[in-house]
């Protein structure tokens, strides 16, 4: 049986609706959509301010494609087909397609992984254990890709969580594929604009939280009551009933971050604390970190005792780093919180050898290291360049290919830059994503913040505005000792100069470089800059 508009509208948190003309019963059978291009005959058009363009005029079109219904924000009269006004579009959105799609999320238990790093290696960890455990009916959405259970469908360029249309629609591919689980990276563009709204949440797990993406919210304050709203929808998500199993609401949480204590004033029906410290519920202990892999036991309350108690199993995880090791202790605990069979967790830990742009080896019969890695915030660059440089032999050298984004956090600009410069032997600075700033200033302040914190432009390090240049320059100046890492795109397949996305894949650039030749798809390159 169709769905009305209506049924749509009951989705929609109070007061939303503030007026409404036409028939609401009107069937409505095609999805709900915000781009006049995606509309389908019989769908809903949400019109919404945006950035750079108002929605609200492209309504004619989204009528010429067929929309049955629209939605917007503006007083509008004379449509042909219902419109009705709301208070605000983009946080509508969400709602009105879980609906459409049928809530898939309340057929799924919902792992929802924020932080400002490790969301992607988290997620990854999390879902190949539940994969494991469940026999395949476990998906992902990342900022990698999504699997939807036996097929892979891209997430996009340069943003971490799909628009609210295309989370509620893959969400209902996964139900439709007879899943039972979803594990959802969410970013804090994600939550703030409400593109993860109608997701029913069960487990909220926060990997850390540093300075990141202050450009958009304003302050750090800011930032972080966005990562809060997981935790808000937790509280405030659909209870579901597996059969017998009632899932409950679960807070995992890193202890040893300096906001623990903010996140853990967040109800949950159960709250876990992992970490390395003493404030930890759940602890890794006897770590050791080796070059094939990070292996640990836990530390782990002892209900009855009120002592704790060191887990009989070792943990394995071929990711190297202690960062990762953060990364893997939250995947084991969310893990056990549902609970799952420890020999699942054990062997679906182990399965993830690498993941895509994540301290990802190139190997083209080189003789030193060379590495590309998503790092592109401080925090990220300096657990990326720590872990490096444990990786150099006797007398090797760290030589480290990175920029700063333009049209974003500028702070970030001197951080990196002194990072780089206190932790690798060489830095080469480069183009990330400049988009409408001029590369030129962005690395002049880069440049300077390595001068202050002592380096030496010319030996220490070199400005090289093309990336392709950038890459080749340092596999020239490698030795057999080296380790060469390029950092900022990780997995990314575009850089953005202007409002235009050039074709660029880190990898491929690093193994033309690696190979004598700078990959030339940029144009700091057809330029000569």
């Amino acid at each position: 049986m169709p769905k009305t508009l209506f049924n749509l509208l009951s989705a929609l948190p109070q007061p939303q609706v503030a007026s409404a003309t036409g028939d609401l019963n009107i069937p409505i059978t095609a999805p709900v959509v915000e781009t006049d291009a995606e509309v389908m005959p019989g769908g809903v058009f949400v019109a919404r301010p945006g950035r750079i363009v108002d929605g609200h005029d492209f309504i004619d079109k989204a009528l010429q494609h067929g929309a049955a219904a629209v939605v917007g924000e503006h007083e509008i009269t004379g449509l042909p087909v219902p419109y009705v006004r709301v208070r605000d579009a983009q946080s509508a959105t969400g709602y009105l397609a879980a609906a459409y799609h049928d809530f898939p999320s309340r057929k799924l238990i919902v792992i929802g992984v924020t932080g400002t790093d490790g969301k992607t290696t988290t997620s990854t960890l999390i879902h190949a254990i539940l994969k494991r455990a469940t026999e395949g009916k476990a998906g992902l959405i990342s900022t990698i890709s999504a699997d939807l259970g036996g097929v892979v469908a891209e997430t996009g360029l340069h943003v971490t969580t799909p628009s609210a249309p295309q989370v509620q629609a893959l969400l209902a591919e996964m139900v439709s594929n007879g899943l039972q689980y979803a594990v959802i990276e969410m970013t804090s563009h994600g939550l703030a604009q409400g593109r993860l709204n109608g997701v029913d949440v069960d487990i909220a797990v926060l990997t850390n939280l540093t300075h990141e993406h202050l450009d958009f919210h304003g302050s750090f304050e800011n930032y972080r009551a966005a990562k809060g709203l997981l935790w808000g929808m937790l509280g405030a998500s659909y209870r579901k009933q597996f059969g017998r199993y009632a899932v409950p609401k679960i807070s995992v949480i890193n202890a040893d971050d300096p906001n623990a204590d903010y996140f853990a004033m967040f109800h949950a029906d159960r709250q876990i604390l992992y970490g390395l410290g003493e404030q930890a519920h759940f602890r890794a202990v006897e770590i050791e970190y080796k070059p094939l892999g990070t292996y640990f036991h836990i530390e782990y309350p002892d209900d009855q005792t009120f002592g704790t108690t060191i887990s009989g199993e070792q943990f394995m995880t071929p990711l190297l780093g202690e960062f990762n090791l953060y990364n893997a202790l939250a995947a084991v605990e969310v893990c056990i919180g549902l609970p799952l069979q420890m020999n699942d967790i054990i062997a679906g830990l182990q399965d993830v050898e690498n993941i895509s742009g994540r301290l990802e080896r190139i190997m083209v019969r080189q003789p030193y290291i060379a590495l590309v890695d998503f790092a592109h915030t401080p925090n990220a660059l300096r657990n990326a360049l720590t872990t490096c440089k444990k990786m150099t032999e006797q007398d090797g050298r760290l030589i480290a290919v990175f920029g700063s984004a333009g049209l974003r956090d500028r702070e970030k600009r001197v951080l990196m830059a002194e990072i780089g410069t206190e932790i690798a032997d060489v830095v080469i600075l480069t183009a990330e994503d400049p988009r409408t700033e001029s590369l030129d200033e962005i690395l002049a302040t880069m440049a300077a913040a390595c001068v202050e914190k002592g380096g030496i432009e010319g030996e220490t390090f070199f400005r090289v505005p093309d990336r392709g240049e950038a890459l080749y320059r340092a596999c020239q100046m490698a030795a057999p000792a080296d380790v060469v890492i390029a950092c900022g795109k990780g997995h990314e397949q575009s850089m953005c100069f202007g409002t235009t996305e050039y074709p660029w894949d880190d990898r491929e650039a690093l193994r033309a470089a690696i190979q004598g030749a700078p990959l030339k798809t940029l144009p700091t390159a057809s330029s000569g800059k």
